[in-house]
């Protein structure tokens, strides 16, 4: 069977052609074309269009292409569906959805840069989606920090006080937890919320429940994210450090993701609300 999307592929329409192949037509034949052509080459091949607007194979809701194929499909696989958090975080820039997210955009970002031929870039793809699978069958409770204070830590709470009867008065993990997240914000933390769920195998409703119940109302991430903001604030005292080393030091993925948080946050530019900052502590270059 014939498949054909739009030329330059990069993140989703390279896990889609990946999945068509290892999970539901080997001999598929993916064609690439410029975006105007695709509705008429595929009518004259005989190719099915994926991945562009107004066909059946696309994005749907909040939903990648690559969602659509296993739905369609009906792949009941657990591996499909981690690599379908970090496809969807992404291709939608949405990297809350999955620590991994950003690395897979930076990747294929860099590839795409480099790679002018469109089956050179499918078949590197397919290596690297190869190599994302089998982590996600085999190897996605391993943590490269995982020897990490913070998040040994913070296993440790939730390990020792979710299990533990709910009691009327506010449980000790929550106060316990809520210190630590203020005293380690700044060491770049990468843990989620679905993450703890896998380790404690707790159900991460469950979990996102009791955590909004306690933390300022609002779910893992967001509090995570305000936390990240304040100490971000506190840095930009800091002359010395620019905003670029501000966002890594606070666990952003790079400063475009930084600054859309804090605009949404603060109401402000990062570098505007620096400038004053820095004028009202009376600092001068130099």
């Amino acid at each position: 069977m014939k498949w054909i999307t739009r030329e330059r592929p990069k993140i989703d329409r390279i896990a889609c052609p990946w999945l068509i192949k290892r999970f539901i037509d080997p001999g598929a034949e993916i064609v690439f074309v410029p975006a105007e052509d695709v509705i008429r080459v595929a009518e004259q091949i005989g190719a099915t269009p994926f991945d562009i607007p107004g066909v059946e194979y696309s994005h749907y809701e909040d939903k990648c292409t690559f969602d659509y194929f296993i739905k369609k499909y009906e792949l009941k696989n657990p591996a499909l569906d981690r690599i379908a958090k970090i496809v969807r975080g992404a291709d939608t820039d949405r990297h809350d959805f999955a620590p991994q997210a950003a690395g897979l955009e930076a990747i294929f970002a860099g590839l795409v840069y480099n790679i002018k031929d469109d089956r050179e870039l499918l078949e590197l793809g397919m290596i690297i989606y190869d190599g994302l699978y089998s982590w996600a069958q085999h190897l996605f409770r391993q943590r490269h920090g995982g020897d990490s204070p913070v998040e040994q830590l913070l296993l440790q709470i939730y390990q020792r006080y979710l299990k533990q009867r709910r009691k009327e008065q506010m449980p000790e993990w929550v106060v316990t937890l809520r210190e630590l997240i203020q005293d380690q914000v700044d060491t770049n933390m990468n843990l989620t919320l679905h993450q703890l769920s896998d380790e404690l195998e707790l159900s991460p409703t469950y979990l996102s429940r009791e955590f909004s119940k306690y933390f300022d109302n609002v779910n893992f991430g967001e509090y995570i994210r305000k936390k990240r903001i304040e100490k971000a604030i506190e840095l930009m005292a800091d002359p010395s450090l620019n905003l670029t080393e501000i966002a890594y030091l606070t666990g952003f993925s790079d400063q475009s993701h930084f600054t859309r948080i804090f605009n949404k946050h603060m109401g402000s530019n990062p570098s505007v609300y620096r400038k004053k900052i820095i004028k009202g502590k009376g600092y001068t270059k130099g």
